[in-house]
């Protein structure tokens, strides 16, 4: 008794038989009536078993789509958080938010995750409402772009003047400028 793996064997090989060459006879030259022939060049034959799922291209991950007001305010939190910082850590304290956007552990929305209590002192303290500067909004636009991000981190603090023991608890995947980038 034969497998059912061997009976969808037989048709493919009588597939290979009736394509002319799918044997790969790529040196063998025929003579015939004083003509040279040359075998057809090599064909390949997908072979899909019935069931079998098709895999779906995954489409490219696009960048978040904020509105205007939701770019401004990320630009303000940037600019209050990472003044002073290179522009690489005005960038990762924009993605920061964003990955918060993105983990379930956190709101679905920029504003949310900025007003959620106790997560960012320039709330508090009232530095959210000044204007953001030029390079706080540059840094939001290259954080949305979908080219390589600075950071997967969900938490940044500078360890100089952070007082909060808890965050000193996370483990810390990259420093820049005077931040630490932790998870």
């Amino acid at each position: 008794m034969q497998k059912p793996a061997s009976l969808l064997l037989m048709p493919a090989m009588l597939l290979m038989l009736a394509i002319p060459g799918s044997l790969s006879a790529k040196s063998i030259t025929q003579e015939k009536n004083g003509s040279t022939f040359e075998p057809a060049k090599e064909r390949k034959i997908n072979i899909v078993k019935k069931d079998t799922p098709i895999k779906e291209e995954q489409p490219k991950e696009e960048s978040p789509k904020l509105t205007k007001e939701e770019k401004e305010l990320l630009a303000r939190l940037v600019h209050a958080e990472a003044k002073g910082e290179p522009f690489k850590g005005k960038v990762a304290v924009a993605e920061v938010v964003l990955n918060r956007v993105e983990d379930g552990q956190f709101p679905d929305t920029v504003k949310d995750v900025i007003y959620q209590k106790r997560q960012f002192d320039p709330v508090a303290n009232g530095e959210i409402n000044k204007p953001a500067g030029n390079e706080a909004k540059e840094a939001v636009e290259e954080a949305l772009a979908p080219d390589e991000k600075v950071t997967e981190a969900l938490f940044f603090y500078n360890p100089e003047i952070a007082t909060d023991t808890w965050i000193r608890t996370r483990p810390v995947i990259e420093k820049i400028g005077e931040h630490n980038f932790s998870i």
